[in-house]
């Protein structure tokens, strides 16, 4: 936002404070914020971890600098995304500054950004990567290759005219504190494989090249813990969707689990020759270097701390890492847990009639969840008809088809690997059922992100395809042939489009289909008005994992 309107909100913080905090009755009672049911939409969870116990003492001194530099990573998020930071702070109504601070300003992530404090009109959707007042027409004229890069912000000279600067100047005094931190922790680190990316992420931290880093990340093997730190993310720039934001995870490796998910990991090449869709348009080879590992998260800062909370990690987003190594997908166990048990599973007991409801289950949820991930590194990356890469040709269409992609073929891919005796632990009915109430999970984030676009399109075409009813009693009863179909279906019309780079009719298809149709809408005020959780929120911090 412009200055002048942040000063102007700024004034009017007194007025939320009025309207939203606890007043007095008549009887001398004391009324709750209206905020409150909105701080319950997300339901608290410790980020402790019993791997902890078997950290060394350097790993563990190691741990508590990633807070430090986490913390300083999450106040960059605010800045890039919000401005300043201490508004929020100044709020006296506790129920407002929390929410505040779960969404990171003045907007609703889960109610499609909708604003809640006074003197905020809609989201800027430019944030502060860019000038206020800068048009499409003026950004597409603005000659600087520079411009696109995910790791510049435009700003203007002293003459108004735009120009680009590199995130470690705008941001140089937070970048070489992390750096400084980093170094701290590349000399204690007992593993290679973590000292070698720690110091080449401290190069790419004031270079803003990060392939190196992501390479030496990709090699990092065996360490038992775990550093996803940088800008990473484009979710927040609805502008031109390429600025990325700073993010945080602190992760510990289940090495156990770890070891039952390697063998698919070389199964890549095979399951993509599986797809559904004609051979034109599955010619890619992902790579066979990619982890597919298990962890707690002990930490989240920045973006992924936004609103809804990531569950899994599929990373680096370089093409260029994906086509030498793969990718690397992190399963955050205990996090997705909290979600089956505070929110999936109620969801389901609400929706699912009792058939159903017996195939809801959190194995399902995190195989489901597990090859989402995986399935970002499979399909098509470049269009088949000379358009280039399949990003550049979908223009503002790509996160959303991207994400679409990610969840149909996921399941498709555990449906197959259950049929092949790889996974044995659920059926292809579970992966069904648990999927589809999954969507109802997720799809009370809203529609307006690109996540919310994806869970629409895939819910309405699974309806009409016959996938699932609703009884007389409105519970959801699944057809799983039909539902098999669906899957097929849907992939192959994602995989099409992406791989002819048919901006145009995606643009029209999300239009007509990535909205909440009234029926569902029904669905989704039931859920709502049984007090169930949208997400979670964390209590977290070195003394949260190591006691005080």
């Amino acid at each position: 936002m412009k200055k002048s309107i942040l000063k102007n909100s700024a004034s009017l913080f007194g007025a939320v404070v009025i309207s939203a905090a606890a007043v007095s009755c008549g009887g001398g009672q004391q009324e709750e914020s209206p905020m409150k049911a909105k701080v319950d939409e997300y339901a608290s969870f410790e980020l402790k971890s019993d791997l902890v116990a078997g950290l060394s003492e350097n790993e563990k001194e190691i741990v508590k600098i990633f807070f430090e530099i986490g913390k300083i990573a999450d106040d960059l998020f605010w800045k890039q995304t919000f401005g300043d930071k201490s508004q929020i702070e100044a709020i006296q109504d506790p129920y407002v500054k929390e929410f505040a601070m779960i969404n990171y300003g003045a907007w609703d992530r889960l109610d499609n950004n909708k604003p809640f404090i006074d003197g905020y009109g809609a989201k800027p959707v430019m944030c502060h990567y860019f000038p206020q007042d800068i048009t499409k027409e003026e950004y597409d004229a603005f000659q600087d290759p520079a411009k696109d890069s995910w790791y510049t912000v435009l700003r203007r000279d002293e003459n108004g005219a735009l120009k680009t600067v590199w995130y470690h100047e705008e941001y140089a005094a937070e970048v070489n504190k992390m750096c400084e931190l980093m170094e701290k922790a590349a000399a204690l680190a007992e593993d290679p494989g973590l000292k070698n990316y720690l110091l080449k992420r401290i190069e790419a931290f004031r270079t803003d090249d990060y392939l190196e880093s992501d390479l030496a990340w990709m090699d990092m093997k065996d360490s038992k813990i775990d550093f996803v730190i940088g800008p990473i993310e484009s979710y927040d720039d609805a502008f031109t969707e390429t600025k990325t934001s700073y993010e945080s995870f602190i992760l510990l490796k289940d090495v156990e689990r770890s070891k039952d998910l390697a063998k698919f990991v070389s199964m890549l090449p095979a399951l993509q020759k599986e797809l559904p869709c004609d051979p034109e348009y599955k010619t890619f080879v992902p790579g066979t270097s990619s982890d597919l590992n298990v962890y707690n998260v002990v930490f989240y800062g920045g973006d992924c701390n936004a609103g809804s909370k990531t569950i899994a990690i599929n990373l680096p987003n370089d093409d260029r890492v994906h086509e030498l190594k793969g990718t690397r997908r992190l399963q955050l166990r205990n996090s997705m847990q909290a979600k089956f048990d505070k929110i999936l599973m109620p969801i389901g007991e609400i929706i699912l009639d009792p058939a159903s409801l017996e195939h809801l289950k959190f194995d399902a949820f995190f195989w489901n969840v597990t090859f989402h991930e995986v399935a970002h590194g499979l399909g098509v990356k470049q269009t088949i008809n000379g358009k280039g890469s399949v990003d550049a040709a979908m223009g503002t269409e790509k996160t959303s088809w991207e994400e679409a992609k990610a969840d149909i073929l996921g399941l498709f891919m555990v449906c197959k690997l259950v049929e092949m005796g790889e996974i044995t632990n659920i059926t292809a009915d579970d992966a069904i059922t648990t999927f589809i109430a999954g969507i109802l999970r997720s799809v009370r984030f809203g529609a307006a992100s690109a996540h919310g676009k994806a869970n629409m399109m895939c819910f309405n075409y699974m309806e009409k395809a016959g996938a699932f009813t609703r009884n007389a009693e409105g519970k959801y009863v699944i057809d799983y042939a039909k539902a098999r179909e669906a899957v097929n279906g849907w992939a192959d019309l994602i995989l099409t489009t992406q791989g002819n780079g048919d901006v145009e009719f995606a643009t029209k298809y999300r239009a007509e289909n990535g909205g909440i149709t009234p029926a569902l809408q029904a669905d989704l005020d039931k859920i709502n008005g049984a007090g169930i959780p949208k997400d979670i929120k964390f209590v977290q911090g070195a003394d949260v994992l190591f006691g005080k």
